[in-house]
């Protein structure tokens, strides 16, 4: 009876602190979600504002320079304090990211959401975790939460959001520590957001496909492709921050050259479709054959030059668009789909930068139903083994090798470069 009733105790406990971190991450991020939308409907009406970008970028620079220069880490600051137990995460890391976010899209940078509300997220549930007095691996659980409930909430996929909470910390290990008030962040998260009133953008729902041997054959080739353009994204995007830090100390300068280097990729193309989050474009690839062949190439280049600067948002919206629409084009040339090889790309790409095969095949279930199983498995699952040890997040912890080896001690990503 006491090992029962310390275990009741326990998920009581998780239980509660799980749900005071769902509704700090639902919250900010209904709040979140609707001011993107207003600054996303602003700057599609005023194209105008785009020009504007190099100057919101010397000012997203000046603000970081002088009062962020503890929290410029971003998502992987975030992962090594989980790791290192390192000092509190500052409270200003939620307001000055959501505001330098906003900024971003209102003048037409290529970014994402996701980055935003999962730093909130773990800002917020540092502060809880500070008030309640849980250090060690209490705080641990709860950092692991905040991330899992900013992910749910923002996206509208609870289940994804937990999953990506115990996997993104580590390659080779989940964080089951995590799970209850992950799970509990993540689901109440979410129905705070919707609560709210905010209404995630819909996808169609995929018709079953039978997974014969030639349709399992489109499917590998489909993730061998999603890897190799993730290669490419992470590649280019740590390439060109790396020599920007290299060459321009000064961050606002940095930003400043970046916005520029957006708006000529802009004029270049000729259009807007590759600022700002995509999501349009993202639904069309389920649906239109006439999608530009090079769509996902020109948002790839368009989001590592605005991310590689300095800008903030994240990567998973951005992605989804390499994705889905690399997805849409290349499965239809072997014969896939349009919707399917619009699904399989949207979670795979991510999936495999992330290295969280199993959070985004997940959330491509909750996005377009159950008849993406098993494929978005296995073109996720390709996708990552294909990019290696490399990914968005360089604070990540290899503990085992892709393909099977066992390291003594864990090596952060960045290490491996």
């Amino acid at each position: 009876m006491k090992g029962l009733r310390t275990v009741l105790g326990l998920c009581f406990t998780w239980c509660l602190l799980g749900t005071l971190v769902g509704l700090a991450c639902g919250a900010s991020s209904a709040a979140f979600l609707f001011l993107l939308e207003l600054v996303t409907r602003v700057r599609t009406a005023h194209p105008v504002l785009v020009y504007a970008l190099p100057v919101a970028g010397l000012g997203i620079g000046l603000v970081y320079e002088h009062w962020g220069k503890t929290i410029r880490g971003g998502q992987n600051l975030i992962i090594d304090t989980i790791h290192s137990e390192g000092a509190t995460i500052p409270l200003r890391m939620a307001p000055m990211v959501l505001l330098g976010t906003l900024l971003t899209h209102l003048f037409g940078g290529s970014a994402g959401r996701e980055g935003t509300a999962v730093q909130m997220g773990a800002s917020l549930a540092d502060q809880i975790a500070l008030r309640v007095g849980a250090t060690g691996p209490l705080r641990r659980v709860l950092l692991a939460a905040g991330m899992a409930g900013g992910f749910g909430s923002v996206f509208g996929t609870p289940i994804a959001g937990l999953i990506f909470g115990l996997e993104v910390l580590s390659i080779g290990r989940l964080e089951y520590e995590a799970l209850v008030p992950a799970l509990v962040a993540s689901v109440v998260g979410d129905a705070v957001t919707r609560a709210l009133g905010i209404v995630h953008t819909p996808y169609p729902l995929l018709a079953p496909l039978a997974l014969s041997p030639t349709v399992v054959l489109r499917l590998v080739l489909l993730g061998v492709a999603m890897g190799l353009v993730t290669i490419v994204f992470v590649e280019l995007t740590h390439n060109l921050k790396a020599e920007l830090e290299r060459r321009v100390v000064r961050l606002p300068l940095r930003l400043f050259l970046g916005g520029v280097a957006v708006i000529a990729l802009w004029k270049a193309f000729g259009t807007s479709d590759y600022l700002g989050l995509g999501v349009p474009t993202i639904v069309r690839a389920f649906t239109d054959p006439g999608l530009p062949r090079y769509a996902f190439a020109a948002k790839l280049l368009f989001t590592a030059v605005t991310l590689g600067a300095g800008f903030l948002g994240g990567e998973v919206t951005p992605l989804f668009f390499v994705g889905a629409t690399l997805g849409s084009s290349f499965g239809a040339v072997m014969g896939l789909p349009l919707a399917f090889g619009a699904a399989m790309g949207l979670g795979a790409v991510f999936g495999a930068a992330a290295n969280t095969p199993l959070a985004l095949s997940v959330m491509v279930v909750e996005l377009v139903g159950h008849a993406a199983l098993p494929h978005i498995v296995i073109v996720t699952v390709i996708a990552y083994l294909v990019s290696g040890h490399r990914g968005i997040y360089p604070a990540q912890r290899l503990l085992r090798g892709k393909h099977g080896t066992t390291l003594a001690e864990p090596v952060r990503l960045r290490d491996l470069r």
